[in-house]
């Protein structure tokens, strides 16, 4: 197992995983997570046991909150994780105490569920997402980690219910405690003290088990083919137009669309008018996104909108929002479609795949659904994040599954943090002076964040996603930073200017636009994710390194000769400030032996490999 920052993580026996992770949180009262510091930390590690012991205090805003934690490993197979805990302020919240995770990999598999009141239930992981809590009042798991080797998760100290995280885009069964169904939020007072405690033991011999380590290995299967699904990005209409070289350099990615979020209650008609011409610049297709104001005022904007239409035609998809509406109504839809004689119509929501998940629409009733995603709902390290990605093709499957045929499933737009919050029942706080919005991830302009990128692509459109939207176009949400630079320089490290070393993930795909991308699965995937792309007798494999650690990874199913350019903390700033001739850069040549190719990988590198003929 791991010990990261007051949390046990990928509790495995040999390479199997068991549980994902047990942590304890504290959310206020818009499921916010509150940030902690840990003090008084004590690691005691021995052949057969360990013990760990900590102090976590929870301080934001009006809330502070303490807890001791304890985590003991004994020669029995044994592991107990206690936490006591004690409110220094009075403040509402929505938790307070552990979550178990269980991997994604046990979908499917049996589970043993002992309730509260003593009775057993024999149940499964779900194999699709479920749209609400698998299990309830529940005391204890047991499932099978391999033939003749059980694990039980015992809880206690509250009430646990499970959820289904890819309903939030995480690759896990959560177990947590505070059942959904309580009044939220919770008011705790100054001096209130919570005790809980976490047990899981191995019910067996695992001691009789040998479980080998897997090699990192890419295997490219070219029969296995799908189209490529449109790559497009999305736009806010900037305080500052973009520059004729940023149009340049969007225009160079060969976008298939841009995403326009119109608000009628914000801007409106009039703001979209101002930044059309600009937006066609860069792509002839639209993505607009249509988000009608609360209340009375529907039917008259419906109108405008349809006045406008008519006047200016827009080139590609209409997804149809309203403020009021988690998910796109029925009857707002079917308003809509009266009304507008658009050729593709679309629906959805803005929020998580949840809301959509619980609000499904009627099969075929639009041409396009529309849902967002993005990796930090829960947790927020570079590993949950690259977890994740799998969680995502999870709920592709499942929106698939109920949809219908004739539903064309758009993930837009992909971001790397949440862009507002569904679930809020009070506003956020402004992020005090000198700290990011809560929307801006630094690693937007980081390697990581390329490499991140081509990891959703390649889980998305494998997935079956057959349109798939992206971040914004220039500034901190964006693939380029702008001229003044980054707001923030000292939180948001940036070459004013410049592009993001995602970028260069775009461009590589945008070449291909129109082409097919072939089976390239990885063996390791938390470690490296791989695309592989094939048009016009054209061949490209890109490999991205998520880890901050050398790796080495064999690519089999090649042949050949191949032309190899590394993104990578060599090339970054030539790639950052010199884009177009980073790009047009000769590479290095590498050549297959035997079908396979043996590649060493920097920490993080985003590497593109071109076939040679």
């Amino acid at each position: 197992m791991e010990y990261e920052t007051g949390q046990l993580r990928y509790i495995r026996l040999g390479s199997h995983e068991i549980i994902r992770g047990i942590y304890a949180a504290v959310r206020d009262q818009n499921w916010g997570t509150i940030p902690f510091e840990l003090r008084d930390l004590n690691i005691d590690v021995h052949a057969d046991s360990f013990t760990i012991t900590f102090t976590s205090h929870h301080q934001q805003h009006d809330i502070h909150y303490v807890w001791l934690g304890s985590i003991t490993g004994t020669a029995d197979n044994t592991i107990r994780f206690t936490f006591a805990g004690e409110a220094l302020s009075t403040f509402n919240r929505n938790r307070i105490g552990f979550c178990v995770l269980h991997p994604m990999a046990v979908s499917g598999q049996s589970v043993n569920v002992e309730h509260i009141d003593g009775t057993t239930e024999r149940g499964a992981f779900p194999v699709f997402v479920q749209p609400h809590q698998p299990y309830y009042e529940v005391r204890a798991l047991t499932h099978e980690v391999l033939p003749g080797v059980r694990a039980e998760v015992r809880m206690e100290g509250d009430i646990f219910e499970m959820e289904d995280q890819r309903n939030w885009g995480d690759a896990s069964f959560k177990t947590y405690c505070t059942p959904h169904d309580w009044p939220l939020p919770v008011l705790v007072t100054a001096g209130e003290r919570v005790s809980q405690q976490i047990t899981l033991r191995l019910i067996g011999d695992p001691a009789s088990l040998v479980v080998e380590p897997q090699a990192s290995v890419l295997h490219l299967d070219e029969t296995a083919v799908i189209d490529l699904p449109p790559l497009g990005l999305a736009s806010e209409a900037y305080p500052e137009p973009l520059t004729p070289r940023e149009i340049d350099r969007l225009r160079a990615l060969r976008l298939s669309h841009i995403r326009y979020d119109l608000h009628f209650a914000t801007g409106g008609l009039p703001q979209f008018d101002r930044v059309r011409p600009t937006l066609a610049q860069i792509s002839q297709r639209l993505e607009l996104v249509v988000h009608f104001s609360a209340g009375d005022a529907f039917s008259a904007e419906l109108t405008a909108l349809n006045d406008y239409l008519e006047q200016h035609p827009v080139t590609g998809d209409l997804i149809i929002f309203r403020d009021e509406e988690k998910v796109t109504s029925p009857d707002t839809f079917r308003a809509a479609a009266g009304v507008l004689k658009h050729s593709r119509l679309g629906l959805g929501t803005n929020g998580y795949f949840t809301e959509l998940n619980r609000e499904r629409p009627a099969e075929n009733l639009a041409d396009i659904v529309v849902y967002p995603i993005n990796p930090q709902v829960h947790a927020f390290d570079n590993d949950t994040m690259i977890e994740n990605l799998s969680g995502f093709a999870a709920g592709v499957a499942t929106a698939r599954a109920f949809l219908g045929a004739h539903s064309h499933l758009h993930i837009s737009p992909v971001t790397l943090k949440i862009r507002w919050n569904p679930d809020a029942v009070a506003p956020d706080p402004d992020p005090p002076p000198g700290e990011l919005p809560r929307r801006v991830d630094p690693r937007q302009a980081s390697l990581f964040g390329a490499g991140w990128t081509l990891g959703a692509i390649a889980s998305l459109a494998h997935a079956g996603a057959l349109s798939l939207t992206f971040y914004e176009l220039a500034g901190w949400l964006g693939v380029l930073e702008r001229a003044n630079g980054s707001p923030l320089p000292d939180r948001f490290p940036s070459v004013p200017g410049g592009v993001f070393p995602m970028y260069h993930v775009f461009a590589a795909v945008g070449e291909f636009v129109g082409g097919q991308a072939l089976g390239f699965t990885s063996t390791q995937p938390k470690l490296i994710s791989g695309l592989a792309l094939d048009h016009d007798a054209r061949r490209r494999l890109l490999i991205a390194n998520h880890t901050a650690d050398r790796q080495t990874v064999t690519v089999t199913g090649v042949h050949g000769s191949w032309t190899l350019t590394s993104l990578d903390e060599h090339t970054a700033d030539q790639a950052v400030r010199n884009p177009e001739g980073f790009r047009a850069a000769p590479g290095q040549m590498v050549a297959a032996a035997a079908g396979a190719l043996t590649l060493e990988l920097l920490p993080y590198a985003f590497i593109r490999l071109d076939q040679r003929h």
